[in-house]
């Protein structure tokens, strides 16, 4: 296993040398590039992977767990999160921040999110989501934003909802139902609320993805959602079922629509019910006995799919291999047929919370035997773990398996989706560089890039490779070689960015490529290899 150090991200002063080329840095550049012009870059391989884990803040389930603690502390405890997803070999977190109709930051339309300090509205002192933001991409984790559409709160007394929440302000776009509130679907205020927030954040941060999960009607409980005025006055004779699943279309489509105008380069990615119909219901459904999400919570995620609203899918498929009411192989080969020729991207959404559970689930392997099976299926393009807790806690050594099982190389994200690729690959280093690292602990590898540009081809990371032995200079990158990847955090000009291999061993030659990759994971030529023979120290 390939470790990186915290030198991934330094950065070192260029020291203007000449290369083997001779003559200034422009010169060698531009040799450089001819040499190696007929490579071509990496593809969208099946190395490529989406491995990431939900960090839920509703009711404190991952973080903050005390909103008491004072900030700084709260703040710690987010970076060791993202600390075990790099000690994974995860490459996103997907980070709740509209828990209950509130905001991790200071929004125009909702109030500052209890959970931080556990008074609805009450400022912690600090812009939450860019700390987290900032935190995760110095990692480079990528950042999904995840909100939920239309839960307003976890308890049915208004009054302890924050003064200058819509949710007081409008009292009559919202319903009682179970134990909890929710803004009614069926209001166009609701809806264009959910938007402006989203889209809020989408203008204002440098967020990866916009991510939605199940949550969209509510669940059934005793008796039936409380919108019959609101049916009555916009039903305009549609079926209930149909108008309700009307409204939740229109939330999609209409965020769909602007958050890839805003910025093509966001994604819009849904986790839902792992069940869209059974086939007793629907012969298009799947072989299951479960809850119907197209019926139950009027979510049509296998439309929303075909109408490629969504980027990504991740199915909540919380079941075991086998399971008698919906069996992990035959949701995961069902999912896959939904979206093969699509365009829109399978990740699967694995249940980490319930290891331990039952004798199924008190199996070590489980959820790497899940892995295996996805293999299986080209379709599938990665897994979204529930949740972050349950990864650090390692219940019965499973997060441990599946990495030493499946992640133990880092992996690159899968490029994003054709509509958002409309830029040119970014352009390849230059200059790179392989020397023994300090007192002989590994090697550090040095580039410099070959500037940033904009939208969506802005450079954002580099790829490092390596190849034992003294390799060619131009050569094409073997996915399969990638220990580790860097965040470029704004280079300055004539800067160098640096990773330090600490598992290359001394006496041996290595032959390091390192890559450059845009806001949607495209990836340039390789530039010139550096070879170097580790020293003893």
């Amino acid at each position: 296993m390939t470790s990186v150090t915290g030198a991934a991200l330094a950065l070192a002063t260029a020291t203007g040398c000449m290369s083997a080329f001779g003559g200034t840095r422009k010169d060698t550049a531009d040799a450089v590039r001819a040499e190696c012009a007929a490579i071509a870059a990496p593809g969208d391989s099946r190395s490529r992977q989406l491995r990431a884990m939900w960090i839920a803040t509703v009711g404190g389930t991952d973080w903050p767990t005390d909103p008491s603690k004072p900030a700084a502390e709260q703040r710690k405890r987010f970076t060791r999160l993202l600390d075990t997803a790099r000690a994974m070999n995860l490459n996103a977190a997907v980070v709740q921040i509209r828990p209950d109709a509130d905001a991790f930051y200071r929004s125009p339309y909702e109030p500052w999110s209890a959970v931080l300090t556990g008074t609805p509205g009450k400022d912690p002192g600090y812009d939450v989501l860019a700390f987290m933001i900032k935190e995760a991409h110095a990692r480079n984790l990528e950042f999904h934003a995840w909100f939920n559409p239309y839960r307003v709160a976890q308890d049915k007394d208004r009054s302890k909802l924050a003064p200058n929440s819509p949710a007081r302000k409008h009292p009559d776009w919202v319903r009682a139902y179970g134990d909890q509130l929710w803004y009614d679907p069926g209001l166009p205020q609701v809806r264009d609320l959910a938007t402006n927030a989203v889209m809020d954040v989408v203008n204002k941060y440098d967020i990866d993805a916009v991510h939605f999960d199940d949550y969209f009607y509510p669940y059934p409980e005793s008796g039936d959602f409380p919108d019959a005025a609101t049916y009555r006055a916009s039903g305009h004779g549609m079926a209930k079922a149909d108008w309700r699943r009307r409204n939740v279309d229109t939330l999609v489509q209409t965020l769909s629509g602007k958050i890839h105008q805003a910025k093509p380069w966001v994604r819009f990615g849904i986790s839902p019910f792992g069940v869209w119909r059974n086939k007793t219901t629907d012969p298009a459904g799947s072989a299951t006995k479960a809850l119907q999400s197209y019926d139950d919570i009027y979510a049509d995620t296998r439309g929303w799919i075909r109408k490629r609203w969504i980027d990504y899918v991740t199915p909540q498929l919380y079941w075991p291999i086998g399971d008698r009411a919906a069996d992990y192989r035959t949701l995961v080969g069902w999912w896959s047929r939904q979206v093969a020729g699509s365009g829109v991207q399978l990740s699967i959404g694995q249940a980490g919370y319930r290891v331990g559970e039952d004798a199924t689930w008190r199996k070590t392997g489980e959820l790497s035997r899940h892995l295996t099976l996805n293999a299986r299926h080209p379709e599938v393009r990665g897994d979204i773990f529930f949740s972050a807790s349950d990864i650090a806690r390692n219940q019965r050594g499973f997060a441990a398996r599946v990495r030493a099982d499946h992640y133990k190389r880092p992996a690159i994200p899968p490029a994003a989706p054709p509509k958002a690729q409309k830029a040119a690959v970014p352009a390849p280093v230059h200059d790179v560089r392989a020397a023994t690292a300090d007192r002989g602990r590994g090697v550090q590898i040095s580039w410099a890039p070959a500037g940033t540009g904009d939208g969506a081809g802005r450079t954002v990371a580099y790829a490092i490779y390596r190849r034992d032995g003294r390799g060619a200079g131009c050569a094409a990158v073997d996915p399969a070689a990638l220990i580790g990847t860097v965040r470029d955090p704004g280079t300055p000009a004539g800067a160098r960015l640096t990773l330090t291999d600490t598992s290359a061993r001394p006496g041996r030659d290595y032959t390091y490529t390192v890559t450059a990759l845009d806001r949607v994971h495209r990836e340039s030529p390789p530039a010139r290899a550096a070879t170097v023979t580790v020293n003893r120290g």
